[in-house]
């Protein structure tokens, strides 16, 4: 809306003249605590660049590992073991995420490094673009909205790259094949209409059938639901995780599971995974590490899901050791049936210094469940084994490299958490990455209502995002249960389950955090944290993550899904009351709460039909709560935010280059691991394409 007098004038110059005055204030004061003027932050490391780079809609970022240089050298030792058993495995997702991925990544590499021609045109510009695109999202399909990236070059350029690059090591058996690869990869690159979405959820059409990721090969939705219907149809209260770790193939009338295990699908990735463990197994630092490690071992292996199941229940009930890991097919949000797990490893240190608010959540878990806002029958009677840290990332790869997770709640077989309880992560290190790019960049300047939002975001923005994180992860992920007879969501939810999922653990989160209690039991030093908290969530999910969105487009990845249909659920049932109010100032929108109590409340009564939805396996009531509030974009609302996102010049995705591990040898012995921080990102990715690919492309 524009103001259309001289006093809305007035009132709009001052308004903005307002925030950019503080927001120099707040870059000031940033500067001072970070040291510029003399002290420097504890958690920073000397001149450490957090940002080196951004292209297309992305922007590279680095992150530190506080505190490892203090490591025992057995830690140091298991640490490396685990960060080569990750990247052992990254080729995996991969060929997961699209069965021509490492045939396209093995051509863009040779050319990037084979090319003769003119390095300094327009089109080959667009190429690297388009190349560090592609590694970012672990193939061509973006890793937010799973659309398809069409490269900004011609078809005909790439043939002329690929005809120009005379000593590369291209994936095809013969030369003569050169040309055919061509054709191929100019078809699956350009068309726009060919695998045009990784993972389709649109419930009008076949899932599985339009969706391009490679979990599935000739095998249509109904199928593959009957398939597993099946199989799980005998299952008692402790059913297995089916379709976790296989490709599901129909050949002919038949339909088989390809298993991903030693001498099945992968195996040369995962014979590399488990040599790289049976290392860490020697320097485990405790009796229960070198079970945890030993059972993952037997499940690669063997492909036994019941045998990853006990790996699970020995890694919840690890709750002492430093150095701590995941490695394997986990999570599920890539498969339109939500079945298979994508692979992914990271590992990690505790953070002494963060962990007394996640342990005091964790602590209190008994508490949280008991006061949960729903009905008794769906919350369980006792909490057993939630256990939370604060983490430092040391590696991560597969789904969780270069895009990593704030947090992790592992894990998900509900019978095991109901049973053995669950372990939370907050990450330390990867949310420190992000506070210090993100503050001074104007984000919150530009899209803050007043003074008061300002304010709360410079005194508790970092500590309201880390709250977010805990409450989701520990007592979001970690409460309720299923009714009586009541399936897994994969089946009974189907592909709404991730999006459920995730609203339950946000709306526990928000339920709790401006608790009195939180205040009380040392958690927060003041509700002022919440309220941040509530500030931030309300326009990340009403305005600020539609910047991930292309115009005309609607959300598809399920996380954005969920902050939406919280954010309108509330915004319009609380309409009446004005209890968040649309608010436009010089054509720019803002989304500010009146009443945070009462907000409260609204979260609560959304936390109760989503509970039972889950509880009680409700797929039509899951259906029409994601189809009326999570997908469908305001578009102009979108071109809006995106409008004010180009005026800052931050693109609305990060990617980070890892810290690299390398061993110190004397005597053929290691004596130390020292860690670097590579600024390179295009560097990075062909050095693991040197040394870690493990599986073999041909055309």
């Amino acid at each position: 809306m524009k103001p259309n007098n001289f006093s809305d004038i007035l009132n709009s110059l001052k308004h903005d003249l307002l925030k950019k005055a503080i927001h120099f204030t707040l870059v000031a004061s940033l500067l001072i605590i970070q040291g510029c003027t003399g002290k420097k932050d504890k958690n920073s490391m000397e001149n450490f660049a957090y940002q080196t780079e951004q292209f297309a809609d992305i922007r590279i970022l680095r992150y530190n590992i506080p505190g490892f240089e203090k490591l025992s050298l057995q830690q140091k030792k298991l640490a490396y073991y685990l960060y080569e058993a990750g990247l052992a495995g990254r080729d995996i997702i991969w060929d997961q995420n699209y069965r021509y991925n490492l045939i396209i990544r093995k051509t863009l590499e040779e050319i990037i490094l084979h090319f003769n021609g003119n390095r300094n045109t327009a089109q080959f510009q667009e190429f690297i673009t388009y190349t560090k695109r592609v590694f970012v999202a672990n193939g061509i399909h973006h890793h937010n909205s799973s659309l398809k990236i069409i490269p900004g070059f011609s078809k005909e350029y790439l043939a002329e790259l690929i005809q120009n690059s005379p000593e590369s090591n291209f994936p095809v058996k013969s030369p003569e094949e050169i040309d055919q690869l061509i054709s191929t990869l100019q078809n699956v690159l350009f068309d726009p209409t060919i695998d045009a979405i990784k993972t389709n959820l649109n419930p009008d059409e076949d899932l599985l059938m339009t969706s391009a990721v490679n979990y599935y090969s000739g095998v249509s939705q109904d199928e593959a639901s009957d398939f597993y219907n099946n199989l799980s149809s005998g299952d008692n209260k402790m059913p297995v995780m089916w379709g976790l770790n296989s490709q599901l193939v129909k050949s002919g009338d038949d339909i088989a599971e390809s298993i991903w295990r030693t001498g099945g699908m992968y195996s040369k990735a995962i014979e590399q995974i488990v040599y790289w463990l049976q290392k860490a197994l020697s320097v485990a630092e405790n009796q229960l590490q070198k079970q945890i490690i030993g059972k993952l071992t037997d499940f690669y292996n063997n492909g036994d899901l019941s045998v990853f199941d006990d790996y699970n229940i020995l890694w919840v009930r690890d709750t002492v050791s430093v150095i701590d890991f995941t490695n394997g097919f986990i999570e599920t949000y890539t498969d339109p049936l939500g079945l298979k797990g994508a692979w992914q490893s990271m590992v990690s240190a505790i953070d002494n210094e963060s962990g007394q608010r996640v342990q005091l959540i964790s602590a209190n878990a008994q508490w949280f469940e008991d006061n949960m806002p729903y009905n008794e029958a769906f919350k369980k009677p006792m909490v057993k084994g939630i256990s939370a840290r604060a983490i430092n990332v040391i590696a991560i790869s597969g789904e969780n490299s270069p895009t990593p997770p704030l947090g992790v709640n592992l894990p998900n077989s509900d019978w095991i958490r109901r049973e053995h309880g669950s372990k939370s992560v907050t990450i330390t290190n990867i949310a420190r990455a992000y506070y210090e790019a993100d503050f001074s960049a104007g984000i919150m300047t530009e899209f803050a209502f007043n003074n008061d939002e300002l304010e709360l975001a410079k005194n508790f923005g970092f500590l309201a995002r880390n709250l977010y994180t805990d409450l989701h992860e520990i007592i979001g992920h970690g409460s309720g249960q299923l009714l009586p007879g009541v399936a897994d969501m994969s089946i009974t939810l189907k592909n709404y389950a991730s999006v459920i999922e995730e609203t339950r653990a946000d709306l526990a989160a928000l339920y709790f955090a401006i608790d009195a209690a939180l205040v009380d039991r040392g958690i927060v030093p003041t509700l002022d944290v919440g309220k941040t908290f509530y500030n931030q969530y309300i326009r990340n999910g009403m305005m600020l993550q539609l910047q991930r969105v292309s115009p005309g487009a609607n959300i598809q990845q399920a996380h954005m899904r969920n902050r939406q249909l919280v954010a309108k659920w509330v915004y319009e049932k609380g309409s009446s009351e004005n209890i968040i109010e649309r608010k436009s100032i010089n054509g720019k929108t803002y989304f500010v709460i009146n009443d945070h109590l009462k907000l409260r409340n609204l979260f609560g009564e959304l936390l109760t039909e989503i509970q039972r939805i889950k509880s009680e396996g409700d797929f039509i009531a899951a259906r029409n709560l994601v189809e009326n509030y999570a997908i469908k974009v305001d578009q102009e609302l979108l071109a809006e935010v995106h409008q004010r996102f180009t005026s800052l010049n931050i693109p609305p995705f990060s990617a980070f280059i890892n810290p690299v591990l390398t061993p110190v040898i004397r005597n053929d012995r290691i004596v130390d691991v020292k860690v670097e921080y590579p600024s390179d990102f295009l560097d990075q990715m062909l050095f693991y394409s040197r040394n870690y690919s493990t599986l073999t492309p041909l055309y």
